[in-house]
């Protein structure tokens, strides 16, 4: 056999290795990535996983180096499993010496050879024979005992609790695995009754319903179980496994639930009952021991102990209680936390009222979280085994994740991979409680977001092709994109905007109007498809079993009920009326990519939070996440979604044949790196900037605009280009071009040319279209349209992208088929219009945010280490007041200052973080100023609302953006807002000098009372 050592490997195809025998070689990772260099035995364990580099910026430079993580974890061998896996090797290759008979007769049954048809995976094997070898062989016939070293871990980490973790690749088959414990456990105890190391009850559990469900194969008396389908066990050996007690549940099991007397009762009236003790226990509610009782009730006897199964085990830990938390855990670092210790506790309980004999973790990522009280991506020191992703890949076992490396656009990564932080404007991180009515033209999606959209969706009809081609004919599922959205109103958007929804047009009539992706669209030809090709979910709801809310059944009432018919029709003698909406949401979710199930057909799920682990569809070939991912855990998780195989037929050389999934919008980020970490620097402490309820009436209130609109009566249209009618288009923020590439692996490219080739007369089209249907530009009254004028916008628009759009090199004006480019232009082209009409009453009014229409100083809460104004503030709703700059900013602080001690001021707030933005243009591109200070004043009964914007300019550095700000806020937003007459009066200052402030400040105001042109009204 050759030195693999000097071998050429063919890096567009990682699969290297065997998924049944033990690796024997590894693609070396160097510092700057894969060297192309192979590398002989087996990858050894490390606690990072190498992720492709970004190509941009770098044409004919040196690759930059490899990034593993952002956390000051030092890159280090996990010596610990290393160790356990060479004495597990040399075990084996000894024959499995030392173990009892019938665990040699499974060892036997479980390894490849003629006598199995369906061979078991190495990876499975391996997890498996480690948790032998540590139970059977350590510390015995010479064998060093391993388990004194995972003692005083579980001493230190898990309050004694006798846990050993199993680390496996997404994909690579933990149900599998915990079958194999089970029988192994089961038949020796059935067998051999006074052996006290194995046991034939065990407790499965799971992070929620969907791996609750899942794991039901894992009951040796139903039809469909693991044992037999996956031929685990040998024949003579199935009655002793028919002994087995196995229980499923999900962690939420733990929680303790109230007694059937008190549930129904008002909150008031129980606190009543309770004496108004909140600090005494609940009587009505279980103590953890009935908790643990309740769970142990189903084994009828715990005589001789039980075996505990934890899947998705990295939610399960006791973190540390910390006296100075992370100052950026957000809430669901802490939600996931909370989980943690709900699901640890409840197995401590457990422990407390039988003999845990193990605890067997499975995961892919076993790591604390951020905010658990250890270094977030920290491995679990109790891990004894590790199948890492890249061992995965080089196996065959799972897809390759395959991300943007390069694209076409101006920025320095690709603008696809974090997508979330380059999306403009942002979105919304809440549902607003007004809702969003965005009428027939539908939401306008952020250019980023939709091009990152069609990028994919160009994969996914390049790949549903190759499907229609190839397996459509058999019976097959199709390929699934799957969506990740950060809440209920993005995904509502999304989801809208993917599948179609229904349109009330201003004659009332409703309509149907057509996804933009027209093979996932649910809206064909102006019907329903009679199949869902595009699911709405809400993962948190769905996992912990509780019922929809009424916003999200609201939003997903047209699937459910299109699942309902799809049900009957499957089942007719089934009762459909007793399923809740979750339940059948549920069933079409844990279905997708299953053939003859209620799932089969589905092509796009949109998600509301994280896709839930042990969602196990083969057929995901493309994922969006549209959310932050502060987590390296997070993107594992996330991708992992898109891991299992297809197909698991072996090519002549005993292989897989490679498999990809496209990954957008999911920054890798991986642990730890070996680069000397730099001493960090002395910071201020973190102050909590927050709303004071107690000084509540100090609140502001604002409005958000997304822009300005100018109403006209019909009559001939000319336009008057000047050089603000000029756009530049560049590609910041947009690609059309990308390249994906994994670790190893075959490269994909990624062409939207029928946007970066687009006709003039295309795009000429698109943008008087857009210019006819919207109300705040030429429809009429509730967006009726006026046809009669549209051959006028578009030889204005042809003159327009002939004369005044310029771009970059190799940037095209297809751009502006892009939503948000789109709107952008006809705005552009709306202004140059309506500049002519000098001759007639202009009305200029606003264009209110339908996401989030008002603001106000009520929801701000934050950390910061900026200064804050000593003493605090007593006229601001909230506690401090921040100031900018490194040690501060005196000129702001004069002005606090000045606002405490002015009569006239009822209250003010500096303007951080609180939301309030003005829009304005400049060079051709949109761009929000965000003003220093609000200042509400005092008023007489009866009278509006008064409110002072005030900018602290000191001094004019850049004179263009700084003039268009002050011009933008005082003559058009402050105008805007005045005339639509419901948010009261509002004017702008700029304060440019700290000696005229007083006398300035004091004008303004005057001014502000008497409504003179401070509030910049048009003449």
């Amino acid at each position: 056999m050759p030195d693999p050592s000097t071998l050429t490997p063919d890096l567009s195809n990682p699969i290297i290795n065997s998924p049944y025998q033990p690796p024997e070689h590894y693609f070396e990772i160097g510092e700057h990535g894969p060297t192309g260099k192979l590398l002989p035995g087996r990858r050894p364990s490390e606690s990072f996983i190498p992720v492709p580099v970004s190509k941009k910026g770098r044409k004919n430079a040196v690759q930059q180096a490899f990034d593993f993580d952002v956390t000051g974890e030092r890159r280090e061998s996990n010596t610990l499993i290393n160790d356990i896996r060479l004495a597990v090797e040399r075990w084996r290759a000894n024959n499995w010496n030392g173990v009892t008979p019938y665990t040699r007769k499974l060892l036997a049954h479980w390894a490849p050879g003629p006598h199995r048809d369906d061979a078991v995976l190495f990876c499975q094997r391996e997890a498996v024979e480690t948790a032998i070898f540590l139970a059977e062989v350590a510390g015995r016939h010479g064998t060093a005992d391993y388990r004194r070293r995972l003692e005083p871990e579980n001493r230190l980490h898990n309050d004694g609790l006798p846990r050993v973790g199993l680390k496996m690749a997404t994909g690579s088959g933990k149900t599998v695995v915990m079958a194999m414990l089970i029988a192994w456990q089961t038949i020796n105890k059935v067998m051999t009754p006074r052996d006290t190391r194995f046991a034939k009850r065990f407790l499965v559990v799971a992070p929620g319903v969907t791996i609750r469900d899942r794991l039901g194969v894992l009951h040796p008396e139903r039809d469909d179980n693991y044992y037999r389908e996956r031929d685990l066990i040998p024949s003579d050996l199935w009655e002793p496994l028919l002994q087995a007690q196995v229980q499923v549940v999900n962690y939420h099991t733990f929680l303790p639930r109230d007694a059937k007397e008190i549930q129904g009762v008002s909150s008031n009236t129980r606190k009543l009952l309770r004496g108004g003790r909140p600090d005494m226990p609940d009587a009505f509610r279980e103590t953890p021991e009935m908790v643990a009782d309740r769970v142990l009730r189903p084994f009828g006897s715990t005589e001789g102990g039980i075996v505990v199964l934890n899947d998705e085990a990295h939610h399960c830990y006791q973190d540390k209680l910390l006296e100075h938390p992370d100052d950026d855990v957000d809430r669901e670092d802490e939600e996931r936390n909370r989980e943690a210790r709900v699901w640890f506790r409840g197995l401590l309980d457990l422990s407390r009222k039988t003999k845990v004999k193990s605890v067997f973790d499975l995961s892919a990522t076993p790591y604390y979280l951020k905010g658990s009280g250890y270094n977030e991506g920290y491995i679990f020191p109790w891990v004894v085994s590790d199948f890492s992703l890249m061992d995965a890949i080089e196996s065959g076992i799972v897809k390759i994740p395959r991300v943007p490396v390069d694209d076409d656009a101006a920025t320095r990564q690709p603008v696809y991979l974090n997508l979330w932080d380059n999306i403009k404007p942002p979105l919304p991180k809440r549902r607003s409680n007004k809702g969003a009515d965005f009428g027939p033209q539908g939401w306008v999606m952020p250019e980023t977001l939709e091009g990152a959209l069609r990028s994919l969706y160009r994969s996914y009809e390049q790949n549903h092709r190759r499907y229609d081609e190839t397996l459509a004919a058999a019976g097959e599922p199709p390929p699934v994109l799957i969506v990740v959205c950060p809440n209920t109103i993005v995904s509502k958007w999304v989801f809208d905007w993917i599948a179609g929804r229904e349109v009330e047009h201003p004659d009332g009539l409703t309509r149907l109007a057509a996804g933009n992706l027209p093979l996932l669209s649910n809206v064909d030809d102006g019907v329903w498809t009679p199949r869902q090709r595009t699911i709405l979910v809400d993962s948190v709801a769905l996992e912990s079993g509780a019922p929809l809310g009424p916003e999200f059944r609201k939003d997903a009432a047209r699937e459910i009920e299109a699942f309902k018919q799809a049900y009957r029709l499957r089942d007719p003698g089934a009762d459909v009326d007793s399923l809740t909406d979750g339940d059948l949401l549920r069933e079409a979710m844990n279905t997708i990519g299953k053939r003859g199930k209620l799932g089969e057909h589905i092509r796009c799920v949109v998600s509301v939070a994280m896709l839930t682990e042990g969602w196990d569809a083969n057929t995901v070939t493309h994922i969006l996440g549209v959310r932050p991912f502060r987590s390296q855990l997070l993107c594992e998780q996330v991708v992992g979604r898109g891991l299992r195989r297809r197909s698991y037929a072996v090519n002549a050389e005993g292989r897989f044949e490679p498999e990809y999934a496209e990954v957008y919008g999911v920054p890798f980020a991986f642990i730890p790196s070996d680069r000397v970490m730099p001493k960090p620097k002395l910071t201020r402490p973190a102050v909590e900037v927050r709303a004071l309820p107690e000084r509540s009436h100090l609140a502001i209130r604002f409005p958000k605009l997304d822009g300005y609109r100018v109403e006209l009566p019909d009559e001939t249209l000319h336009a008057d280009f000047t050089a603000e009618s000029r756009l530049h288009l560049d590609q910041r923020e947009v690609a059309l071009w990308v390249q994906n590439q994994g670790v190893v692996g075959a490269a994909s490219d990624i062409d939207l040319e029928d946007i970066r080739l687009a006709r003039p007369q295309r795009i000429v089209y698109s943008i008087a279209k857009r210019l006819i249907e919207e109300e705040r530009y030429f429809a009429a009254h509730a967006g009726v349209e006026r046809p009669w004028l549209f051959p006028q916008l578009v030889d204005i628009c042809k003159q327009w992208l002939e004369q005044w759009v310029t771009t970059d090199p190799e940037v095209t004006k297809g751009h502006l088929l892009l939503t948000q480019a789109r709107a952008r232009a006809a705005e552009k082209v709306y202004s140059s219009i309506i500049r002519l009409q000098d001759n007639r009453t202009a009305v200029l009014m606003p264009v209110v945010r339908r996401m989030d229409g008002e603001g106000s100083t009520d929801e701000v809460r934050y950390l910061t280490r900026k200064a804050v104004m000593d003493p605090p503030p007593e006229k601001s709703h909230l506690n401090h007041v921040v100031l900018d700059g490194v040690r501060g900013n005196t000129w702001e602080e004069a002005l606090a200052e000045m606002l405490e001690r002015d009569k006239r001021v009822y209250s003010y707030v500096k303007n951080e973080r609180l939301g309030f933005t003005i829009p304005y243009v400049f060079e051709g591109r949109s761009h929000e100023y965000v003003p220093d200070f609000l200042v509400r004043l005092v008023t007489e009964p009866g009278d509006v609302e008064r409110t002072l914007i005030v900018e602290v300019s000191g001094g004019r550095k850049s004179p263009g953006p700084t003039w268009a700000k002050a011009d933008t806020a005082r003559n058009q937003w402050c105008a805007a807002v005045n005339n639509a007459g419901d948010c009261g009066r509002w004017g702008y200052i700029e304060v440019g000098n700290p000696f005229d402030a007083h006398a300035v400040l004091h004008t303004a105001i005057e001014n502000l009372y008497t409504d003179r042109p401070i509030i910049g009204l048009p003449a």
